[in-house]
């Protein structure tokens, strides 16, 4: 089963999708909308998000490609809901900036609350799984991946959704495709499977600094394929069986309008 949020005919709705894709909302209605439909606003699938984790450097290609060495223990920064937002919403780029790409990401959502959780049982805390675009803000970065507020927490530069699969639907997360289209073409084609920490390494490991919470989020890193975005741009992130997540780049001015 898929689990999703939308905006619907006025009322933001929590559905369910079944195999067939039919649409019923958490009261039972089933909606008579196609999933493609113009009418559905996607939200962030998560609708209380908790603490977002995001891994740096957790693909060796990824590493290689920006001169570091592969780290020996997971690079963890935080993550905030302001900088979430659904599928087939805009992100911006901000002025004046040389290099801003895009981040490809498996999304492991939390579904109980656990504390030092052991490798064995690290899966029976996940609930499901989606697709994260962690836009970064290449400028910016400090020293061996250690993401600013400029780099990694402006509004909108995570895109997520549009929906969690069960993780029971997911036969091998351990080795799903995972793309990235700029404008229809390809520019980023990796695996899950060269994740250096799994993802039961990593519940392990976050649990043991801190109490692991329903709605938290871990995002897994990116494989190599880095391009530059700019304003007309669309973006297009699709891990085999999960989901493809589609943003549109915007300029800053357009993003805030009034606010700008």
């Amino acid at each position: 089963m898929r689990h999703a949020r939308i905006i619907f005919d006025g009322r933001e709705l929590d559905i369910d999708i079944d195999t067939n894709d039919r649409i019923t909302t958490s009261g039972g209605e089933v909606l008579d909308v196609a999933l493609d439909s113009g009418d559905i606003t996607w939200l962030p699938p998560v609708k209380q998000p908790g603490t977002i984790f995001a891994l740096g450097l957790n693909y060796a290609d990824h590493a290689t490609e920006l001169a570091f060495e592969p780290p020996k223990e997971p690079l963890v920064f935080i993550k905030h809901a302001n900088t979430l937002t659904g599928h087939k919403q805009v992100s911006y780029r901000p002025d004046n900036i040389e290099f801003q790409h895009y981040e490809c990401e498996l999304v492991a959502v939390i579904g109980k609350r656990g504390k030092n959780i052991k490798r064995e049982d690290a899966m029976d805390y996940v609930a499901g799984y989606t697709v994260c675009n962690d836009f970064a803000i290449r400028d910016y970065l400090e020293n061996y991946y250690r993401p600013n507020l400029r780099v990694k927490s402006r509004d909108s530069l995570l895109p997520m959704g549009p929906w969690i699969v069960d993780r029971d639907d997911v036969a091998d997360v351990n080795n799903l495709r995972l793309t990235t289209e700029v404008n229809g073409k390809i520019t980023q084609d990796g695996s899950t499977r060269d994740m250096i920490f799994d993802i039961p390494f990593l519940v392990e490991y976050l649990s043991k600094i801190m109490t692991l919470n329903p709605g938290d989020m871990i995002a897994t890193g990116t494989p190599h394929g880095m391009v530059d975005m700019q304003p007309g741009d669309t973006v297009v992130c699709t891990i085999e069986n999960i989901c493809s997540l589609e943003t549109r780049i915007v300029s800053e001015k357009e993003y805030y309008g009034d606010k700008y």
